[in-house]
């Protein structure tokens, strides 16, 4: 058990402890996206007004947009062997970096919570326990597979990638049996602003994976290519997520009234009955508990990062850790105890009010890591608020909120719509401006620090050394980023 249990948490992974191919993220990445949340985010194209056709291309161009920036994310894990988040102090400081932490962490409740819903009603109809018992007995064994780690959390996504994917191929089979394709598709209207609320909807998707995706590539082997990351993870991401997207997209314009509102019933009776209707519970069970360990697991993370942010902390107990997670699982449960009924529109608006606050945040990490810092960052510096980079990094942190306010005009959400997208047609490009206005400023910003600049460039020592350490200078101390314990 003591080599399944994982020991880090936010601290450097060594050279010795690093395994695996960078074909685990596309196995990983295609069995968190081939799940039931993803099937919804598809339909809710068509629920809000585009025709399956255009659904279909706008979700495809969403989520290769927000995939590839994504996947650059996932490409710095082999580089860094650190979680995604922890790396956020290079650019904002060891205390600033709680300002997009704490977003993140309302990100990984708010996910939970949703994917709880909708498991929950598979556990509870799997159990005969019904919908509020199976929602809380699925966010306790979530919690369980979060607390076990990195391993576990890679296996059961081969396991789910696998049988979610057989799932899915029978249940297209069963959808097209009872519905004629080229009749679902042959409405080629054009509408620009719901067309682009398709895109926001898939790329938002992406965007969100973003602030944790590195935490599942940082055990790769230093040598990993960062372009094989790159395309291992967009294309196991794109290809899940487009796939339920689509079947989504598709089961709502071939039957809105009974599959809005009714996800879960209406896919397991789509299947069948008896035995298959329990399979398929339960293949709705498993896919949102992959997903969900790893909001589980990005929360403990990020709630680790914060703290020790203030605190110094550079070791975690078994204990301390096992009290994060618990956290978490309480914290989204509640959620979504409080609101399983009325899921639809507040997930919708959920998804892309999270886009205005996620989008500055890549803009600014990716422009740091790949054109300012070079891929090189001062590792003990990132624990220490008298290093480098400082406590607080005000310039970066005015950033980052210029990037989201710039957003507000053209943000279309339930309960506010910004003045710029009536004069569009109801479109909303926030996302677009959220990643623009802040990657130019961040860029212009941090050039003018020359002296910031020429120190990354000319002493900044490599992220771990790339040969094996010497047994009187562990990695540890040297990386002082604290501790799995």
């Amino acid at each position: 058990m003591a080599g399944v249990v994982e020991r880090r948490s936010i601290d450097v992974v060594p050279d010795e402890e690093r395994h695996g191919s960078a074909v685990s993220q596309f196995t990983l990445w295609l069995g968190a996206n081939l799940q039931i949340t993803a099937v919804i985010t598809g339909a809710l194209a068509v629920v809000f007004g585009a025709n399956a056709f255009w659904s279909l291309i706008g979700l495809l161009l969403g989520n290769l947009l927000g995939g590839a920036v994504m996947a650059l994310h996932s490409a710095q894990g082999p580089r860094l062997g650190l979680p995604q988040m922890i790396t956020s102090r290079a650019q904002f400081g060891v205390r600033g970096a709680v300002v997009p932490l704490a977003l993140v962490i309302v990100m990984y409740i708010g996910f939970f919570a949703s994917g709880s819903v909708l498991a929950g009603q598979a556990v509870g109809e799997l159990t005969h326990l019904g919908e509020t018992p199976g929602i809380v007995l699925f966010a306790a064994v979530t919690a369980v597979a979060a607390a076990v780690g990195y391993r576990l959390i890679h296996t059961l996504g081969k396991i789910a990638g696998l049988v979610c994917a057989l799932a899915f191929v029978y249940l297209g089979i069963r959808l097209l049996q009872r519905t004629d394709l080229g009749t679902l598709l042959a409405d080629h209207r054009f509408a620009l602003p719901v067309f682009l609320l398709a895109v926001s909807l898939s790329a938002s998707w992406q965007l969100a994976f973003g602030p944790y995706v590195a935490d599942y590539s940082r055990y790769l082997p230093r040598h990993t290519s960062a372009r094989a990351t790159f395309w291992w993870t967009l294309s196991g991401s794109v290809l899940g997520s487009q796939w339920s997207m689509t079947f989504g997209a598709l089961a709502a314009a071939a039957a809105p009234a009974a599959f809005v509102g009714h996800e879960v019933s209406y896919i397991v009776g789509l299947g069948g009955a008896g035995l298959i209707a329990s399979l398929l519970y339960f293949v709705i069970a498993l896919g949102k508990l992959t997903i969900n360990i790893l909001n589980t697991y990005g929360g403990f993370m990020s709630l680790v990062t914060s703290v020790s942010g203030f605190r110094g902390q550079r070791t975690l107990t078994p204990r301390a850790r096992s009290a994060y997670i618990a956290g978490i699982m309480v914290a989204g449960t509640t959620v979504a105890l409080l609101g399983k009924d009325s899921f639809l529109t507040s997930f919708k608006d959920f998804l892309l009010f999270l886009l205005t606050f996620f989008t500055p945040w890549s803009a600014v990490n990716l422009v740091d890591y790949y054109l300012i810092s070079k891929e090189r960052y001062d590792i003990p510096a990132l624990s220490d608020t008298a290093g480098r980079y400082g406590a607080w990094n005000v310039p970066a942190l005015a950033v980052y909120v210029l990037g989201a306010l710039a957003q507000l005009p053209f943000l279309a959400t339930h309960f506010y719509t910004g003045p710029l997208v009536a004069p569009l047609g109801g479109a909303d490009i926030s996302w677009l401006v959220g990643l623009a206005v802040p990657a130019v400023l961040y860029w212009l910003t941090a050039r003018r620090d020359t002296a910031r600049t020429a120190a990354t460039a000319a002493t900044a020592a490599p992220t771990a050394p790339t040969a094996p350490t010497a047994p009187t200078a562990p990695q540890e101390d040297r990386n002082p980023a604290g501790s799995g314990g």
